[in-house]
């Protein structure tokens, strides 16, 4: 009887030991499981992450020769708004110069007329 209750302590050990390894392997191969969903999941967030920053690169890019462009063609416009200045302001002095030529040869009409009367009256 002795024997026999420890023969069937020793078949209920191996059952639990048994149900104890299965559980175990269970545990396992569901965490193992759960990590590979983890990183799965995580991996579709860096891809999305991925591939937006890219999408930011190449519009950042974009950005970057639409705004170098626009400095070029600013940069021609002061070049060209600057020339006209210029222009402006040489016709401004061709007028002022004109307009003192005028002044001169009238004083000088002026002069002559006067001399050429007083050189008539005596």
């Amino acid at each position: 009887m002795l024997s026999a209750m420890i023969k069937d302590h020793q078949a209920r050990q191996a059952a639990k030991k048994e149900e104890q390894e299965r559980r175990r392997k269970d545990a396992i191969l569901s965490a193992n499981e759960l990590t590979q969903n983890l990183v799965d999941h995580l991996n579709v967030g860096v891809a999305q992450a991925y591939l937006n920053q890219k999408r930011l690169d190449a519009e950042a890019k974009q950005l970057h020769v639409g705004a170098t462009n626009f400095a070029k063609q600013t940069q021609q416009w002061l070049t060209l708004i600057e020339n006209f200045n210029g222009s402006l302001k040489e016709i401004g002095d061709v007028e002022n110069w004109a307009k003192t030529i005028e002044n001169d040869m009238n004083v000088i009409t002026t002069a002559l007329e006067i001399a050429y009367k007083t050189s008539r009256e005596k």
